[in-house]
């Protein structure tokens, strides 16, 4: 995505793509993309390796810091794939 983008819960992002399949990537919340993560364009094994550390898509400046509550934390999701 371009720095500054306006964006709005569920909006296509990004596109990931592997030799199978292409995966979009929403955003989460309304807000604005204010840095993108340059290393996982250049070195997409990120995404498998670290996935939660060096692996970010983007940086997102949320419009209302309040529905991060309505977001699962990590334990949750794991519950959720399950």
């Amino acid at each position: 995505p371009e720095i500054e983008t306006q964006v709005a819960k569920g909006d296509e992002v990004c596109v990931i793509e592997s030799v199978k399949a292409a995966s979009d990537i929403a955003a989460p919340l309304d807000g604005e993309i204010v840095e993108i993560n340059d290393k996982i364009v250049e070195t997409p094994a990120l995404v498998n390796e670290d996935p939660t550390g060096e692996a970010w898509f983007f940086k997102l400046k949320i419009e209302d810091p309040a529905l991060l509550d309505t977001l699962m934390d990590e334990d949750e999701y794991k519950d959720f794939i399950e």
